[in-house]
């Protein structure tokens, strides 16, 4: 009977943690400075409330295989948009951004 307790206790903590906040879908960019060694991760929180936010850019470079790619992660006031990171290309010039994605949670 003391296992059976545990299970209810267990079911009922989770109960009442509730479901985490989902995170939805800004707007970003991935911009290749000049000098094509470095970029800028740009991204706007068009949430109504501050949140924590996180952005993902890739790129590729001249040299095959050589595919920067860089995350980055930090609270965003409400309706703002902010450098949240820079990358460096390692020597090699970035020639696109291919790929990349951007949330904030509140």
């Amino acid at each position: 009977m003391g296992s059976r307790s545990t299970i209810s206790q267990l079911a009922l903590m989770t109960g009442l943690l509730g479901t985490p906040a989902a995170a939805e879908s800004v707007s970003f960019d991935c911009v290749i400075l000049p000098g094509a060694v470095e970029a800028s991760i740009r991204m706007t929180n068009s949430l109504t409330s501050d949140a924590s936010c996180i952005v993902t850019c890739k790129f590729s470079t001249t040299k095959y295989d050589n595919n920067p790619q860089i995350t980055c992660a930090k609270p965003v006031p409400a309706g703002k948009e902010v450098e949240m990171c820079r990358l460096t290309s390692g020597g090699d010039k970035m020639m696109k951004p291919i790929g990349g994605q951007a949330e904030c949670t509140e």
